[in-house]
């Protein structure tokens, strides 16, 4: 049986499904696409073999799965598809409401760092339906991630409205001078104990994906434009921000993540990062 392999319906996905998608690779498994919280639930309910899954979300399940190598969705500072809108400066948010994409789990984790260790706010983080016009009605803020993200900025227009927008990307490299690493690609631990050659066959297989992705941005940014609607010039700039690697400097702005998290009391210890095919202690 082909292995179940879980795919992120986001633009920032895309420079890595794209080979895969076209038959630029072969690939005899079964694409499962869905916003990132569906898939954290498929893959922990057993339903998926391997997926990109929330970070915050393998800090909490880490006993069960490891994280494959050399791939991730990140960005370095600003990211562009994560963006509080409010209609405060963050600073001005105490005791005020911010409704939080349901679409989401790291990013809601994020901003709740963020208020606590850098903007100094306490603020309630009420979850609701990625629509930004009804956020916005029955609270102060919103938090959108991904597409909707992008397209509730771009559909504003350059004024905002009078919204703030605060890239949380940006809020998070401003903090700690660290990149911020959204998505690890993970399998179950006991399907890859049981299945070692393909596990290394789609840890392979998605490095190579992504890489031929960069050889084919303007398809991409074709099948991004139809997907979104997004203006060229917004797409060009996006996937030139968006990144998918995962070497040392990644690793320790996760660890750094987690750290935080451990602070505020979201996870019970320090997460480890136990990749496949390494030596984890």
């Amino acid at each position: 049986m082909g292995i179940r392999l879980g795919q992120v319906d986001y633009l920032n996905c895309l420079p890595v499904y794209h080979a895969l998608e076209e038959g630029l690779l072969e690939f005899d498994g079964r694409l499962v696409k869905g916003p990132p919280t569906m898939l954290n639930r498929m893959f922990l309910e057993g339903d998926l073999d391997a997926t990109p899954i929330s970070s915050i979300e393998y800090a909490r399940n880490r006993e069960s799965c490891l994280i494959l190598p050399d791939i991730s969705i990140s960005a370095n500072g600003r990211v562009d598809s994560i963006l509080l809108f409010s209609k405060f400066s963050v600073t001005e948010m105490e005791g005020k409401s911010i409704a939080v994409t349901t679409s989401s789990a790291t990013s809601v984790v994020l901003l709740r760092i963020l208020l606590e260790h850098y903007f100094h706010v306490e603020a309630e983080l009420v979850p609701q339906g990625p629509d930004l016009s009804k956020m916005l009605a029955g609270a102060d803020g919103a938090l959108l991630i991904g597409d909707d993200a992008m397209k509730a900025r771009n559909q504003i227009g350059g004024d905002g409205s009078g919204l703030v927008i605060t890239d949380l990307g940006d809020a998070w490299k401003q903090f700690t001078g660290q990149m911020m690493v959204y998505a690890v690609w993970v399998v179950n631990k006991d399907f890859a104990r049981e299945n070692p050659a393909k596990i290394e066959e789609i840890s392979r297989l998605l490095v190579d994906s992504r890489e031929l992705g960069k050889a084919h941005r303007k398809a991409i940014i074709k099948k991004a434009r139809l997907k979104t609607d997004l203006p060229q010039a917004v797409l060009e700039d996006y996937f030139k921000t968006i990144r998918h690697g995962f070497n040392r400097n990644y690793r320790k702005a996760l660890s750094l993540f987690y750290d935080y998290a451990y602070k505020s009391g979201i996870i019970e210890e320090r997460a480890k990062l136990k990749v496949w095919g390494e030596k984890n202690d």
